[in-house]
């Protein structure tokens, strides 16, 4: 059984947190991620739900906010989303009346992407519903615990591009604390 403080090292088996002969779903970090993810997106939906917006509609129309210069393609990218899973949240978002698409004037393969008033109007609300939904997920921890989750979650995504051989970008466009999102 490892210790405590010891580190898990890829190359020692000895060394792994988790153990073929005792490993439990429920302990399972990905397990956890996954339902606390499926809360918090449950209640973001309940909040946003007065706009008539899902996750998968509110999700590219803050993103879309964040970043105006973009296409669809690009917007599917940066969500790790299904192309074809965002042109049907685009149609749904157009309908509404959030969005527009507009032909490049340079490239008429280009659709470009923009957000009415009404768009931007909702967008603006997601972080602060965002915001009171994750605080109260995090309610009991302090800000240096909120931290160290933050930093570990980072942590385990630049082991996983590391093992795809994937050197992740961030998302193409600043947020509005002008931080890469």
């Amino acid at each position: 059984m490892p210790k405590p403080d010891q580190v898990v090292n890829p190359d020692d088996a000895s060394t792994f947190f988790y153990q073929p002969g005792t490993y439990a779903p429920m302990d399972s970090a990905g397990f956890l991620m996954r339902r606390v993810l499926g809360s918090i997106l449950q209640q973001a939906d309940a909040q946003l739900a007065m706009h008539g917006l899902t996750y998968v509609q509110w999700l590219p129309l803050y993103k879309l906010l964040l970043c105006a210069e973009t296409t669809s393609a690009q917007l599917a990218k940066d969500l790790g989303m299904d192309p074809a899973s965002v042109t049907r949240a685009l149609d749904r978002i157009e309908a509404k009346g959030l969005l527009r698409r507009e032909r490049s004037t340079t490239d008429r393969r280009v659709v470009h992407l923009a957000l009415t008033d009404d768009g931007r109007r909702i967008a603006a609300d997601v972080p602060q519903v965002l915001s009171r939904v994750l605080n109260l997920h995090l309610a009991g921890f302090t800000h240096d615990e909120c931290t160290l989750l933050l930093d570990m979650l980072r942590r385990m995504l630049d082991n996983g591009n590391a093992m795809r051989g994937d050197n992740a970008a961030p998302l193409a466009c600043a947020g509005p604390d002008g931080n890469d999102n």
